[in-house]
């Protein structure tokens, strides 16, 4: 399963980018805190699948 951890933290990153793109561009706040909501939701689970933590 280990795709599926290097996938889960590529899109938490690619959130991550589009967080500071948005901000930059000041965007309305609550679709950045949605967004970075999903970003840390996605990076988090995939260091948990490779810690073993969350299988």
């Amino acid at each position: 399963m280990t795709g599926l951890n290097t996938i889960l933290i590529v899109v938490g990153l690619f959130l991550a980018g589009g967080v500071y793109s948005f901000a930059k561009q000041k965007m309305p706040a609550s679709l950045i805190v949605l967004l970075s909501i999903g970003a840390v939701m996605c990076l988090v689970s995939g260091v948990m699948r490779i810690q073993g933590i969350w299988t």
